[in-house]
């Protein structure tokens, strides 16, 4: 008989199915911290882009649908397409300097 070193005893050692693991609480309600208390960072990113530049917003603390009002509000001033994915506001280009700018003036004075 083998000897199994994984902790269930199928011996499944990970899954890419976000449903597979029903074992962890459920996380309640985030509450949005106010703007002046937010630590934004904005980045410039090309991995697995095919070279292309994407600007990053990334550390925004709040619910989801406030996420997706800043994005929509940054993507609108850039005139640029993008999303909102994995806790990353990504806006199609190099538009770094502008989106802290923005920032700033609405402000998320803690933005870098």
């Amino acid at each position: 008989m083998s000897k199994k070193t994984s902790s269930r005893p199928d011996g499944l050692a990970y899954s890419t199915n976000k449903d597979f693991f029903n074992d962890f609480p459920a996380d309640g309600p985030v509450d949005t911290l106010p703007k002046e208390k937010q630590k934004l960072r904005v980045t410039l990113d090309t991995k697995q882009r095919a070279g292309k530049v994407v600007t990053m917003v990334d550390c925004f603390v709040g619910s989801e649908e406030d996420m997706e009002a800043l994005g929509k509000q940054l993507k609108t001033k850039c005139g640029a397409g993008g999303s909102i994915k994995d806790g990353y506001i990504i806006i199609q280009g190099d538009y770094k300097v502008k989106v802290l700018t923005w920032l700033k003036e609405w402000g998320y004075v803690l933005t870098k």
